[in-house]
């Protein structure tokens, strides 16, 4: 029987680079999948406000809510014992002031016993970062293409090219205090120099194997998501069509009598 795993905390995981240990985080929603994960192995685990596309419906992630990350956060951390818990801060929860961002991490890591929060950002949300490490909440920055810019970038999944914004914004939020940084979206060259040039990990997502660690989505990996195929996506599992044909066996078992048999009757 292996040993349980050791619990991952920020310093741990910060020291990976140094290590040279490769880190996999995921996004997951609720306990039952966090749970899973967590005994996979991952050494993160991202409550991420993709829940509003993955889970909600929305074509964005701009609708979801302060309180709506805190419910799913809650569940995760429930179904985690191993991985570190990181939580997106939502659109509007931290770009009023550093102080609103402290109040509202604060929420975060109070009411869901999650170990940090992420937001999205480095040169201009520099002072919101140094703000939240000052008050000792671990940060971890997002830089290159920002789902919660989508407007103002023109369209979600554009590839990010301009080196000199993403290698200022990765520089100024490791400055301000960021354990970590997520790269989305941006050519492996660059993220290879941003890699290098770096104390803190680097996660990248769409940025190429030269990152210190990789995250995708946990729906998407396990190809339960539909009609979302982009480069960077691997499927490691078609749950998708496992579950459909699932339902569709059990719908047709249900209409012709076949279920529920004896065998699954009690008497």
């Amino acid at each position: 029987m292996s040993p349980p795993l050791r619990p991952i905390s920020v310093p741990r995981f910060k020291a990976s680079k140094q290590s040279g240990e490769k880190l996999a985080m995921i996004t997951a929603y609720d306990s039952l999948w966090a749970s899973i994960m967590d005994d996979a192995g991952v050494d993160s685990i991202l409550v991420g406000d993709s829940l509003g596309m993955v889970v909600q419906g929305h074509t964005t992630t701009l609708p979801v809510t302060l309180d709506e990350m805190i419910y799913h956060a809650k569940m995760v951390v429930r179904g985690t014992k191993h991985a570190l818990v990181v939580v997106d801060l939502p659109f509007m929860t931290y770009q009023v002031s550093p102080q609103q961002a402290l109040e509202n991490a604060g929420r975060i890591i109070k009411e869901t016993g999650a170990s940090a929060v992420k937001l999205e950002g480095g040169v201009h949300q520099s002072e919101t970062i140094q703000s939240l490490a000052d008050a000792e909440i671990p940060v971890m920055a997002h830089v290159g293409m920002k789902p919660q810019s989508v407007h103002h970038l023109g369209g979600m999944g554009k590839i990010q090219r301009d080196e000199d914004r993403i290698q200022a914004d990765a520089k100024a939020a490791q400055e301000a205090g960021a354990f970590a940084i997520v790269l989305e979206l941006i050519p492996s060259s660059i993220a290879k120099t941003v890699t290098e040039d770096l104390q803190i990990p680097t996660i990248g997502i769409g940025a190429g194997p030269h990152c210190d660690g990789q995250v995708l989505v946990g729906p998407d990996m396990l190809g339960v998501t539909q009609g979302f195929h982009p480069k960077f996506l691997k499927h490691y599992a078609e749950l998708g069509k496992q579950a459909r044909n699932a339902t569709s066996n059990y719908v047709a078992e249900v209409k012709s009598g076949e279920f529920p048999s004896a065998k699954h009757s009690h008497e």
